[in-house]
């Protein structure tokens, strides 16, 4: 089994999923045992084997990119639970969601109450989940860089989504990406006004790094 990150409030599991190095997240109350999945990347065996003892109440996506969902039918069929996604990125699904949800919506399970937080530009209904210092944000943003984008507009659009929801957090808040390493608002802030600070190409997009842009 997977060591769980509890820190008084939360429990999570982080899992790296191959073969994109996606991570799923199972976030858990530690006083009632309920739990929402967060992404449902692949190995679905693994993933309700890690859920197996708690009371899932949702399954959450945060974008519908195929690396994010190689197992949510076998885990949504498994488990039977409400599929939550942003409204934009519903008619994506293999199979239509139980509840759509917009900027500043909460998810409640146990004792603990989630944020939605809408952030477009890696695709239109991407979103982050934020609960207390713990910040859950799909492909919107990783260690170095912001999630990939297709267009410029996209990515001024991206851009948008982390310097007016993001980085306005508290500077401890712990950032949970969709693939590779945790960071912080801290670092990401840092990161970002170094980006912030040089010219930039009109039309500038795709795999971007924030201190070599």
């Amino acid at each position: 089994m997977t060591k769980w990150l509890y820190d008084g409030e939360i429990r999570i599991q982080k899992l790296k999923i191959p073969p994109y190095g996606t991570n799923c997240y199972i976030v858990a109350c530690p006083e009632t045992n309920d739990a929402i999945i967060i992404d449902t990347p692949a190995e679905a065996p693994r993933i309700l084997a890690e859920a197996q003892e708690l009371h899932v109440r949702y399954i959450v996506i945060t974008h519908t990119h195929h690396d994010h969902l190689g197992a949510f039918s076998e885990v949504r069929t498994s488990l039977g639970v409400p599929v939550a996604i942003h409204a934009a990125e519903a008619a994506n699904l293999p199979s239509p969601p139980d509840l759509t949800l917009n900027n500043d919506d909460k998810l409640r399970f146990g004792t603990v109450s989630m944020t939605v937080l809408h952030t477009p530009g890696h695709s239109p209904g991407s979103i982050c989940l934020l609960t207390g210092k713990h910040l859950f944000v799909g492909d919107t943003l990783f260690p170095g860089g912001p999630g990939h984008t297709r267009t410029p507009s996209a990515f001024k659009q991206l851009i948008e989504s982390i310097t007016q929801k993001l980085l306005v957090l508290p500077e401890d808040t712990r950032v949970y990406p969709g693939h590779g390493r945790d960071t912080t608002i801290e670092k990401a802030k840092g990161e970002f006004a170094a980006f912030a600070n040089r010219p930039h190409a009109a039309d500038l997009c795709g795999d971007v790094l924030w201190r070599t842009a």
